[in-house]
């Protein structure tokens, strides 16, 4: 039984991970987090910590693994929100 939660969670984490891949990629291309709310980024990174803790705290790599994925794809989408990335000006014609 222990196996199959294991897989459970796994899959679980791979699914909700991956649909994060799209935002950050556009997000990336785009160089603009216009769309995404500040709050909504700091509150979303808030619980993906506390859900690592707790996936620490209970030993569980789906939950550790998943989270650690995820954390790293909203704090990129949040450095392009605070301009750390800024979008490259379009070069000028003579």
């Amino acid at each position: 039984m222990a196996v199959l939660t294991e897989l459970l969670g796994s899959i679980a984490g791979a699914l909700t991970t991956a649909a994060f891949v799209p935002q950050v990629v556009h997000t990336v291309k785009t160089r603009s987090a216009r769309d995404f709310s500040f709050l909504w980024l700091v509150s979303f990174l808030t619980g993906l910590m506390c859900w690592l803790i707790y996936g620490i705290l209970i030993w569980s790599w789906p939950i550790i693994v998943s989270n650690l994925v995820t954390q790293a794809f909203v704090m990129v989408i949040l450095a392009i929100k605070l301009g750390t990335f800024k979008r490259k000006k379009p070069a000028q014609s003579p």
